[in-house]
């Protein structure tokens, strides 16, 4: 895996090299100077009492497993749930139950995931900042001792910067999904599937695929100060080593003007299109090489420009108007509402998508 040193790297360095290659990148020490690393670096107390400062007596959801799991967050064994509880408690009161957990020998696996900075903790985002990513780009931080996320995906590009504690990703070009053994798509632990593999104890018998997936990944342990670029799509398990833990991570798309629903187009083809005979599947799978994939080049090129339609680009707007027109072919039952239906038909006729 490419690693850079933080003087070596750049804006500019960013979005012209690192994210068009499309693969994950290290950069020690972007973010050493950040206030909430330098707390850190001071003890689990220090920490805590950053972040308190931040408080806006909002309740954000917590996690707590018992020990017997070693941290691993999972399903339980009938997948119809997980081994873990939540609750809901105001942040202090997390930071001082983290804190109390750090200081005994064998305690529960604590996290607060996924909280958004600008809700539950406002100001946050001013004072660590990553200057190649706009202010709009906000920040979300991942607290906890020392658990592990089971490894899955993103739809959307991240920075994953580490602030507190150590953390440990293994990650997996997309391809290597097969060896990975996603769970359902109906029950997840927060909106992306994962990995039903535990990497401690993998089950050869089950899971056989799994050892292709391993050697094929890449390993990379993160000291606080250092970010890791995760393209989006490529699988990430994340173990936390210490005690005390804290990831802020960055989540955005690549281009801003793109609609991109790549979860609920994969859920509507494997509706539609997986349980065809093989003969219609080979068909659709060449439709979707030419026009999606772009496997005989760009489509629509002996087409004039102005009469390209979805062959050609589909800017936001032109975006909005062929949504509105797949809503339209999908829900025929809205027929029963037909003021609803007539506005969709009135949006989808003022926008020039179909001009």
């Amino acid at each position: 895996m490419r690693e850079i040193n933080a003087g070596d790297f750049s804006a500019a360095l960013f979005h012209e090299e690192i994210v068009p290659a499309y693969r994950p990148v290290v950069v020690r020490g972007l973010v050493r100077d950040w206030p909430a690393t330098r707390a850190a670096s001071e003890g689990g107390e220090a920490l805590a009492a950053y972040l308190k400062r931040f408080d806006c007596g909002v309740p954000l959801v917590t996690k707590t497993a018992p020990a017997a799991v070693a941290g691993r967050f999972a399903y339980d064994a009938a997948v119809t749930g997980f081994n873990y509880h939540k609750d809901s408690m105001k942040v202090g009161d997390a930071l001082d139950r983290l804190v109390a957990l750090s200081k005994e020998e064998s305690p529960p696996a604590f996290a607060i995931q996924s909280a958004r900075a600008r809700r539950y903790f406002p100001g946050f985002h001013r004072e660590n900042r990553l200057p190649m990513l706009p202010d709009s780009v906000g920040p979300r931080l991942w607290i906890g001792n020392a658990v592990i996320v089971a490894a899955h995906y993103d739809p959307t590009e991240n920075i994953a910067c580490c602030v507190a504690g150590r953390r440990r990703f293994t990650l997996f070009p997309p391809e290597q999904v097969r060896g990975l053994y996603p769970g359902p798509f109906e029950l997840t632990p927060a909106g992306p599937i994962v990995s039903m593999v535990d990497f401690d104890a993998p089950d050869p018998a089950r899971f056989p695929l799994f050892a292709e997936a391993i050697a094929a990944s890449q390993v990379v342990e993160l000291e606080p100060g250092d970010a890791l670029y995760i393209p989006s799509l490529w699988w990430h398990h994340v173990r936390s080593l210490d005690r005390i833990n804290l990831l802020v991570n960055f989540w955005w798309k690549v281009a801003a003007n793109t609609q991109e629903v790549g979860t609920e187009a994969l859920l509507l083809a494997m509706m539609s299109i997986k349980n065809l005979p093989d003969s219609r599947r080979d068909a659709w799978r060449a439709l979707f090489g030419h026009y999606v994939f772009g496997d005989d080049g760009p489509p629509g090129t002996h087409l004039p420009p102005e009469r390209r339609g979805v062959q050609g680009e589909i800017n936001a707007e032109a975006a909005t108007g062929l949504r509105t027109e797949i809503a339209l072919k999908l829900a025929p039952q809205l027929e029963r509402k037909p003021r609803f239906v007539s506005g969709l038909r009135r949006l989808a006729r003022a926008l020039p998508w179909r001009r």
